[in-house]
């Protein structure tokens, strides 16, 4: 062979093995999309739910512990100032209370559990307040997004008045969801990032005890 050709040689059978390796892999891409695009579809299963129950680093620890739930984000929703700030929020001018919006799988965990968590975990008795936290930015609230949700929510309220759970009438809000705004980065996934900042660890820890203790059940394992 020409020493000229040698190193065309050498390249070839380079490439080649390149060339083809890429062919090779591109059923796998296909599986790939597939496997993404049948993730997606079932996303489309998820249902959300929307809480308001104080500071809501409280709810947002809370519900990120239980079974069936993909997410949640803490943020504001139920007053008239579009895209709010958390300074504007704390002026309890805004009308938004502080929310938590769960995105979860009803077939893993249902609309009335989550309920049942709501009721356990936060004083729906007291008006605009949640312990030291007050003004309607910590109002006990419940946006629905639909008929069935309104319904499921109403009578779970009544059965839990009814049931002594609190000594006092609850006052919880239960209204149509309005426009959910996210809020700010720092605040989501605030207790997992900072547990032993004191709020956290006087406030927030003691509810995901009582959670753990009464809702073994429906924990994340």
């Amino acid at each position: 062979m020409s020493k000229h050709l040698k190193p065309f040689c050498f390249l070839l059978l380079t490439l080649v093995p390149l060339i083809f390796g890429c062919v090779v892999d591109n059923p796998k891409s296909n599986i790939n999309q597939t496997q993404e695009i049948a993730m997606n579809q079932g996303n489309e299963k998820h249902e959300t739910a929307t809480f308001g129950a104080g500071c809501f680093w409280c709810v947002e620890a809370v519900y990120q512990n239980l079974k069936g739930v993909q997410k949640v984000v803490s943020g504001y929703a139920g007053g008239k100032t579009p895209n709010p700030t958390y300074k504007q929020i704390c002026t309890g001018q805004t009308g938004h209370a502080e929310v938590a919006q769960i995105t979860y799988d009803p077939n893993q965990i249902s609309y009335q559990d989550l309920l049942d968590v709501f009721w356990n975990t936060h004083d729906p008795t007291t008006l605009n307040r949640q312990g030291a936290d007050t003004g309607t930015q910590y109002r006990s609230v419940i946006f629905y997004n639909d008929n069935h949700q309104k319904e499921i929510a109403e009578q779970a309220m009544a059965e839990t008045d009814a049931s002594g759970l609190w000594s006092n009438p609850i006052v919880t809000e239960i209204s149509p969801i309005p426009t959910f705004y996210p809020a700010e980065d720092y605040h989501q996934n605030y207790y997992q990032s900072n547990p032993s900042q004191p709020y956290c660890a006087v406030i927030i820890s003691p509810k995901i005890r009582k959670l753990k203790k009464e809702f073994k059940h429906m924990l994340n394992e």
